[in-house]
């Protein structure tokens, strides 16, 4: 079908469609002249007279009957199937790239990606759990996930969550023989559990707040360990005091196993974000994602 064909059948069709050239020329956005000429030569091509014309009215002849009632059903099709390819340029498909704390990986990724999928089978995740402040677009990934403090001011950040906070913890054994901090001060004196960066090595300040006041404590003791995820065995065995994620010991100081320390010194703070480039336009998977997010926090808080 060459192009004027496709053009002269429309024309056709929706002469008969609104019952007047001049209205069929406004839907189509042409002249009713224009459109006039088009029937014209169609029927002169074709051979046969497919409309009759009054000054009043505009029908189908006999011949233009017939034709009209295989024609629409192919129009139909042929719209159905521009639209579906329409649609399935904008399906979202392919590899979404994130970079993420291990922390955010585990508790916020983690439980999002099984459900994402399910709903998005055409998507790959390819999740990368990096403790560095990476450049995501210079290193190639669609978006990241990080503490709001240490995001980038040009970039589209999306709150995943609720504010976390920190817990000072040690068990009641320790604090039985050590005795109990009454200030951050205080454990400059105790046997603390230490976190070392794993990006550059050094040893984690430990960071309280209350009112205006602010404090880093570079605490010492007999544990270092680059991998959060020990600290709670080693705490709750008595070992020293512990400052970590309340979501990671929250159990432990419910059943009391583990005491909570200096919490008028450990206000909650701004969670994790999902943040991606201001200045990119929004690939099908990640604006995929950024919507999955906005609509299914209830899993995010179930992950936490």
């Amino acid at each position: 079908m060459r192009g004027n064909d496709h053009a002269e059948l429309r024309a056709f069709a929706a002469i008969v469609e609104h019952g007047s050239f001049a209205r069929a020329a406004a839907h189509l956005g042409v002249s009713a002249s224009a459109l006039s000429q088009t029937i014209r030569n169609m029927e002169e091509r074709l051979g046969v007279r497919l409309l009759h014309r009054t000054t009043r009215s505009v029908r189908p002849s006999e011949a233009g009957e017939k034709f009209l009632t295989r024609l629409l059903p192919a129009l139909a099709d042929l719209d159905a199937a521009v639209a579906d390819l329409i649609a399935a340029r904008d399906v979202a498909s392919g590899t979404l790239r994130i970079n993420a704390m291990r922390l955010a990986a585990i508790h916020y990724l983690a439980p999002l990606a099984g459900p994402f999928l399910a709903s998005y089978p055409d998507i790959t995740l390819d999740i990368v759990v990096d403790e560095r402040l990476v450049d995501i677009v210079a290193e190639g990934f669609d978006a990241g996930v990080r503490l709001g403090e240490k995001l980038e001011m040009d970039m589209v950040a999306v709150k995943l969550g609720e504010d976390l906070q920190m817990m000072v913890v040690a068990t009641p054994d320790y604090l039985a023989r050590f005795g109990t901090p009454a200030s951050p001060r205080d454990l400059l004196h105790h046997r603390c559990l230490n976190y070392r960066w794993p990006t550059d090595g050094s040893l984690y300040r430990w960071e309280f707040e209350r009112g205006d006041e602010k404090l880093q404590i570079s605490v010492n003791g007999p544990v270092m360990v680059n991998e959060p995820g020990m600290m709670p065995r080693i705490v709750a065995d008595g070992t020293g005091i512990a400052y970590l994620f309340a979501h990671d010991i929250r159990d432990l100081v419910a059943s009391g196993k583990l005491v909570h320390l200096l919490q008028d010194w450990t206000p909650g703070f701004p969670g994790f974000y999902l943040y991606y480039p201001s200045r990119r336009q929004m690939t099908p998977p990640l604006r995929a994602f950024v919507d999955f997010v906005a609509q299914n926090a209830d899993i995010i808080k179930a992950g936490v």
